[in-house]
């Protein structure tokens, strides 16, 4: 079954071949007989009830380098030219991000669209994964500085985060002795109206972060980031060691509870964060991990998205 796939992402010029999910799923869409075309979310446009995009038609190869072919710009009309589209381009999830969700949801399901837009624009990473507290470190979503400061007082060590942040920006790990407080609080304030996250620091994060990929609600892999040496970070976008590991019965459990969730909503790549045994995120808007965990472990989980990508045009 050839499928005509837009992807909807950053400039392909840029990406890191050894380490870029959307290009492992772009060699392996190929490889079924997919024909791709490539835009960014510049040139997604809606207009009398259509939705166009200025795309480019596009061969991949795991060359350094020369990575891509593009061809000559045309214009897709995504519900009468595409048989898929994947939303592939990197957060911060803001209103332009929101935006292309409304957009992209005027085509859904009739060219389906990976993952469901309705379902992403409502399952912001920091946000979604609060439908399950009993999973998760205790947490706190607020811009009530007493209510932060409260929640510090009862804990003492924590983690201020920005609540629609990416990549590990803006995250900081404020020990109980620690006096900036204050200081973040008023520099979060001037930068955005949005409320924080406020969670209790898991100790257990110096041991690692664990991302956990679902393919249509299974759980089907894992690898583990490791924080650098004086980072409270393990993100591998600020120098996070990932390392090959398995899944815990406590891990199985959060993914067995989550997972019909994540599948009735038509969302069909996910990748989770887990500390310590706790759920801290449900990263459904770009998630990131095939090309590691295809180095640990030999398993190509963007062929399981493919098959279940092709099952749902079936």
């Amino acid at each position: 079954m050839a499928l005509r796939v837009a992807v909807q992402m950053d400039p392909i010029q840029s990406v890191n071949i050894e380490g870029d999910s959307t290009f492992a799923l772009m060699l392996e869409a190929q490889g079924r007989g997919h024909q791709l075309w490539h835009y960014h979310v510049r040139h997604l446009s809606m207009h009398a009830g259509r939705v166009i995009a200025h795309a480019q038609p596009v061969t991949v190869r795991r060359e350094p380098g020369n990575h891509y072919t593009l061809g000559e710009t045309v214009e897709l009309d995504l519900e009468r030219d595409a048989d898929v589209v994947l939303m592939r381009q990197d957060p911060p999830f803001d209103m332009a991000y929101i935006t292309a969700t409304h957009i992209l949801q005027h085509i859904h399901p009739k060219t389906l669209v990976v993952n469901d837009p309705e379902h992403v624009r409502n399952a912001p990473e920091k946000l979604f994964v609060l439908r399950f507290p009993e999973l998760m470190p205790e947490t706190l979503v607020s811009s009530d500085v007493r209510e932060i400061r409260k929640f510090r007082a009862k804990h003492g060590d924590i983690v201020l985060k920005p609540l629609f942040g990416n990549g590990g920006a803006g995250v900081f790990h404020l020990r109980p002795d620690d006096p900036n407080l204050n200081s973040l609080l008023e520099m979060f304030t001037e930068k955005s109206r949005e409320p924080l996250m406020v969670q209790r620091y898991l100790p257990s994060v110096r041991q690692g972060d664990k991302r956990v990929i679902l393919v249509d609600g299974e759980a089907m892999g894992a690898i583990n980031r490791v924080p650098a040496e004086g980072e409270a970070r393990s993100n591998m976008h600020v120098g996070g060691r990932p390392e090959p590991t398995t899944l815990t019965e406590r891990e199985k459990e959060i993914c067995r509870v989550i997972g019909p969730e994540l599948r009735a909503r038509g969302l069909i790549f996910v990748g989770i964060d887990v500390i310590g045994g706790h759920l801290t995120e449900i990263n459904v808007t770009s998630p990131t991990g095939l090309q590691e965990l295809a180095r640990f472990d030999g398993v190509y989980l963007e062929k399981a998205i493919w098959d279940a990508i092709e099952a749902r045009r079936r």
